[in-house]
């Protein structure tokens, strides 16, 4: 064998190399993003487990306020796949804060035990949420830009990766809460 021979598949074993890295790199990043997702997803399943415990403590002082409390209960049961998950959660998020806006006007809920109890949960949980939508958007940081750099965007378009959505808040949940008592 000649030696440009030898200096062809040379170059076509680097090259070989270097594709299957980076394919290998791009699976690992979309499966971290995945598992992120699955991870904020424990977290806001728990909290949409909690809502029906702190729904029934506030209707029972606040019975007007059973419609917003109902539509809070059914947002999460209709969302399917990752995009509408991560809407739903907006909404129950902007839920929640008027709740909490419609506690301050009852001083006596406020101080009951049990409630006090699951507000104590929800904080939290909420704590947890705000963290793992910390690290799903770094996962979907680290994808996105594997999906968006070169070279691994070539690949990226090869083989059908596709930049994924950050968690991002929803104009209502950017404003401010208003409390009127």
């Amino acid at each position: 064998m000649n030696s440009t021979g030898v200096v062809l598949i040379a170059c076509a074993s680097v090259v070989l190399i270097a594709i299957v890295v980076i394919y290998n790199k791009l699976v690992g990043l979309r499966n971290k993003v995945k598992e992120a997702f699955a991870t904020m997803d424990v977290y806001l399943k728990k909290r949409f487990d909690l809502i029906p415990n702190l729904v029934a403590v506030v209707k029972g002082y606040a019975s007007h306020e059973a419609l917003t409390l109902e539509k809070l209960t059914g947002i999460r049961s209709n969302a399917n796949g990752m995009g509408e998950q991560l809407n739903s959660e907006s909404q129950i998020t902007s839920a929640l804060q008027k709740i909490m806006v419609v506690v301050e006007a009852y001083p006596q809920l406020k101080a009951d035990k049990q409630f006090l109890e699951l507000q104590q949960q929800l904080m939290q949980l909420e704590e947890d949420i705000a963290s793992s939508r910390r690290y799903y958007n770094g996962s979907v940081r680290e994808m996105n830009n594997a999906c968006q750099t070169f070279p691994s965007n070539i690949f990226a378009n090869i083989f059908g990766f596709k930049p994924m959505p950050m968690f991002e808040a929803t104009i209502d949940e950017r404003k401010n809460v208003e409390v009127n008592v």
